[in-house]
């Protein structure tokens, strides 16, 4: 039997995103822990890129030489590897397993139904207050209480959601569409003293689902974020501090299983969330020990799959998964390593169909930079 490597799980509590927040606020003098030692500050920018992996920026420095040239250090995103958990650990300064966004896709433990965290969807009639699923408070609030002042800078979109209210509450939110708005807003905000500011780029993550990472549509869009950064650290007022960091990686896919038309993958499965790199699969009641045998025997080699006790006294999620969250994580979750992706074709057509994909804890999708940039 082909026996892969060890999955890489994530640094928390020394180097990971959930590090980054807390100390970001330490610098700028707040009661917190500076777990990652950062320099003091009187203002800081995170320039948060979603999709920037290290290990693809790495490839590819002839088309970023800023950020390739900015000197830095890694740091792992989470498990999973996704948008929804990491960005509530950037906005609560946790780890999966204590603020609970354990995935894209969840249980609502109790009710038989899935909830989609990132869109912040439920079957009709039903509905989830951001609260709720997510009581911890923020980065944001803790900020204020500490008087600097957040703002955050990214689409109009998203100011109103169910996830930016889950994980943003209590920061001023700065609506900024084309890159260079985004820009000017965040200097801008960045003037007032005591200030902490997040400006979002989401579309070199976009690209890379749609037509992969590598390909000349995603260099392109490399190539807006090395722009944006080099302009934000030329700009930075005296006493500054930019740090430029990911959410997630990514990888294209090279092999998919579609888990909703394998016969062996169907069989006593209630419920399929997470994603297509980091699946939570919910069994029918006394299924789950054959479930965990059958998607291990078809999976074998292709992914890690191990069952919900066994991730969490692995420590995927963090040093402890709190006693509520226990129910949203699947039965058994199977998480793919080398290029194979498990998708369900008839739940999520749209994203079956993409080239890249993250959520695993392979290199390629934990591994993100922190660079930084000082005025100080």
């Amino acid at each position: 039997m082909n026996r892969p490597h060890a999955p890489l799980v994530p640094g928390y509590g020394g180097s990971s995103l959930a590090d980054l927040p807390g100390s970001v606020l330490a610098a700028l003098g707040a009661p917190e822990h500076n777990t990652l030692g950062l320099e003091p500050a009187e203002r800081v920018c995170l320039f948060l890129v979603d999709g920037l992996g290290a290990a693809l920026l790495r490839a590819h420095p002839e088309r970023a030489p800023f950020l390739s040239g900015t000197a830095g250090r890694t740091l792992t995103a989470g498990f999973p590897a996704t948008t929804v958990t990491s960005l509530c650990s950037l906005g609560t300064g946790m780890p999966p397993g204590e603020h609970g966004m354990l995935g894209m896709i969840l249980a609502v433990p109790g009710t038989g139904h899935l909830f989609n965290c990132l869109r912040w969807t439920l079957p009709d009639g039903l509905v989830m207050d951001p609260e709720t699923w997510q009581p911890a408070a923020t980065v944001y609030q803790r900020a204020a209480g500490a008087g600097i002042r957040a703002g955050y800078v990214g689409p109009a979109e998203f100011e109103d959601t169910g996830l930016t209210r889950a994980v943003y509450r209590g920061v001023r939110y700065l609506a900024a569409e084309s890159a260079d708005e985004r820009v000017a807003v965040a200097l801008a905000a960045l003037a007032e003293p005591r200030s902490f500011v997040v400006v979002y780029y989401g579309d070199l993550d976009k690209t890379g689902h749609l037509a992969g990472w590598g390909g000349e549509e995603w260099l392109d869009q490399l190539e807006i974020v090395d722009r944006m950064a080099e302009r934000l650290a030329r700009s930075l007022p005296p006493g500054s501090a930019l740090y430029v960091t990911a959410d997630h990686g990514m990888v294209n896919a090279g092999e998919k299983v579609d888990a909703e038309s394998e016969p062996a993958l169907r069989e006593g499965v209630a419920m399929l969330g997470g994603e297509a790199r980091a699946r939570h699969v919910y069994a029918a009641p006394g299924a789950a020990g054959d479930v965990l045998a059958a998607w291990r025997e078809t999976l074998d080699g292709k992914a890690w799959v191990v069952s919900r006790q066994e991730a969490v006294e692995s420590g995927w999620f963090g040093p402890r998964v709190r006693s509520a969250w226990l129910a949203r994580i699947g039965d058994v979750l199977a998480v793919p390593h080398g290029d194979l992706v498990v998708t369900a074709s008839r739940s999520h057509p749209h994203e079956a169909q993409f080239v890249g994909y993250h959520g695993s804890m392979t290199a390629a999708e934990q591994t993100v930079p922190l660079l930084e940039v000082s005025t100080r």
